[in-house]
């Protein structure tokens, strides 16, 4: 995720920081402890934060993996929780989120924080869910438990549409929704279906240009996917890509980040950012 003034924030879920890059090359610890501040952080595989972006007022907000829940951070430091329950239970760990243009946020929330995955016992909820914070953030609403592993999500340019992939290696789909004009979800399709793909990687991020075109993490690199469903290609790297964020002033160059590095390449049509 690229902040306005200039910078690339991105989470390190396995070692719980928060590292800030900036285009001379300089990379400094943003935030520490910045999923998970309980004291059996040795059990959790992932507990620091996932997915990262920025609200209209430039404010980031975090899903944190071992602490289960979505927070935003305010100009002065200090984190607010905009969900981290759903009808009495504990959330499972939110992956991945974005915003629509009225403020409401969407995020993912499998189960992929917890040191267990599904057979974990503290998981409360017996889904894995998509879920809406309203504009006003006192709402947490459910969408839809269609997905195992809900993961990667983004809205097409007019948000018409709600995309989201299924981090599943036996089922590798990307489901596409209608977006009603409450911000539900309705009419979820099987949009695209990488399951028979060479390769042993499951779904994870995904965005979305301006023309409308997908970037999905899929088997054997970053699959580019038209509004209408083609596969255009697939950009191979050094390292597998598990997340990915718009940046620089044209909003041209995509950013990736992998196990081990952070890397960029610059495309043609420029991307969809907060």
């Amino acid at each position: 995720m690229e902040d306005t003034d200039g910078y690339l924030l991105f989470s390190d879920p396995n070692n719980n920081l928060i590292y800030r890059w900036t285009q001379d090359g300089q990379l400094s610890i943003f935030l520490t402890k910045s999923g998970y501040r309980g004291m059996d952080i040795g059990e959790y595989g992932q507990p620091g934060s996932n997915g990262l972006t920025l609200d209209k007022q430039g404010r980031l907000t975090i899903n944190q993996h071992g602490n289960r829940r979505v927070v935003r951070m305010e100009k002065n430091g200090q984190l607010t929780i905009l969900a981290d329950r759903y009808e009495g239970r504990r959330l499972n760990s939110p992956n991945d989120l974005v915003y629509k243009s009225d403020g409401a946020l969407y995020f993912t929330d499998p189960p992929f924080g917890l040191p267990k995955f599904f057979d974990d016992p503290r998981k409360e909820l017996p889904y894995s869910g998509v879920f809406r914070v309203s504009p006003d953030g006192k709402q947490v609403q459910l969408l839809t438990t269609d997905l195992k592993g809900p993961n990667g999500l983004a809205f097409s340019p007019d948000e018409k549409y709600f995309y989201v992939d299924d981090w599943d290696t036996e089922k590798k789909i990307i489901m596409r929704y209608e977006v009603n004009s409450d911000g539900t979800l309705s009419n979820g399709k099987v949009f695209f279906d990488m399951t028979s793909a060479e390769g042993e990687d499951a779904l994870d991020g995904m965005k979305i240009d301006q023309k409308g075109n997908l970037y999905v993490s899929g088997p054997g690199g970053l699959w580019i996917i038209s509004a209408e469903g083609k596969h255009l290609g697939t950009i191979v790297g050094p390292e597998h890509p598990h997340n990915f964020a718009w940046g620089d002033d044209d909003g041209k160059t995509l950013y990736l980040c992998a196990k081990t590095g952070l890397y960029r390449i610059r495309l043609n049509i420029p991307g969809i950012r907060p």
